[in-house]
């Protein structure tokens, strides 16, 4: 049952996720949003639903004790670390896997400022609100700085959307998926709905994919802080990397970067808040070394994404960081 649970999962999130990029291209185009803000906002969120769910139900399914909170603090640092480590490394790995059916080839040409503006708002966010856990910050503290975040979220979202740049015209577009015509533009209900629908399968396939993988580590004696540092964001941040990789895929590396960083700026804001405000926020040394490598990968890909071509360098740090963690988590 569990391999047929696993297998369900997958095709779940995987076959949402076609239809979430799809859907997101023409509201994107529909909106007259520059690629980088549809990337950066409607798919970044959409996709981000799963893994931001995560801590308030383990909140409210345990009641506050000491295992829920800590499934809880590490699905909140956790994503950050996955989308600034392993999505990284994804995305370069496909581009360079698809060189042949693109025409960029091996290049990266993603809007280097939106790049730059998202993962400098993620640099801004992410680190203090480590440092206040590692500093086991007062209450006060905690909600003054949970409002800061939301508040400069909010600034973010209106800055990305009314930034400049090209939108993706209709003839570049793929047909909706629920658009039986084929021919004519689709309707806004049924971009509506196939948006609704594809995020519906992606939320239930990640949430299943959780479940299942919950199980096994449980079996196997696994930490909950450690489980959901690196176990639950692999599930749940699916959609992004898949997301992504389809995009890379297709040459479309405004979205497929944008999706990316657009999903770390929110994981450093909306679900840290509610980690401030909802727990202890005191940060074991596990969530802080998996901080600190997402916000390592988060830097050195604000230094190497806006640049013409990305050199194999980048890439094997941002293996040595997703991979050393996860040897550094199994072994303490």
């Amino acid at each position: 049952m569990t391999v047929l649970e696993l297998i369900a999962s997958f095709a779940l999130i995987v076959g949402g996720a076609v239809g979430f990029t799809n859907a997101v291209e023409w509201l994107g185009h529909r909106l007259n949003l520059a690629e980088g803000a549809v990337g950066a906002l409607l798919a970044a969120v959409g996709t981000a639903l799963p893994e931001s769910v995560i801590p308030v139900v383990a909140l409210l399914r345990g009641g506050g004790d000491a295992a829920s909170v800590e499934v809880a603090i590490g699905a909140i640092v956790g994503a950050p670390f996955v989308l600034g480590t392993l999505a990284m490394l994804l995305v370069a790995v496909a581009a360079r896997v698809f060189a042949g059916r693109r025409e960029q080839g091996v290049r990266l040409t993603g809007e280097r400022s939106a790049i730059r503006r998202d993962l400098a708002w993620f640099l801004a966010m992410f680190p203090p609100a480590i440092v206040l856990g590692v500093l086991h910050a007062p209450l006060g503290a905690r909600i003054t700085a949970a409002v800061a975040l939301v508040a400069a979220y909010g600034v973010y979202a209106w800055r990305t959307a009314s930034a400049e740049g090209e939108a993706e015209a209709e003839d570049e577009l793929g047909p909706l998926y629920f658009d039986a015509s084929k021919g004519d533009p689709p309707s806004t209900f049924q971009i509506a709905l196939q948006f609704a629908v594809s995020l519906a399968a992606i939320v239930g396939g990640a949430e299943l994919f959780v479940g299942v993988v919950e199980d096994v580590a449980k079996s196997l004696g696994v930490t909950p802080l450690v489980l959901s540092l690196v176990l639950a964001p692999l599930a749940t941040e699916l959609p992004e990397k898949t997301n992504s990789v389809l995009w890379v895929r297709q040459g479309k590396d405004a979205l497929a970067l944008g999706n990316i960083t657009g999903a770390m700026v929110f994981q450093a804001s909306v679900p840290v808040s509610l980690g401030l405000l909802l727990t202890h926020w005191e940060l074991e040394t596990q969530a802080v070394v998996a901080a600190a490598a997402g916000i390592a990968g988060g830097a050195l890909a604000r230094w190497a994404l806006p640049r013409d071509h990305l050199g194999a360098g980048p890439t094997v740090v941002w293996a040595a960081l997703f991979t050393g963690f996860v040897a550094y988590a199994a072994l303490s």
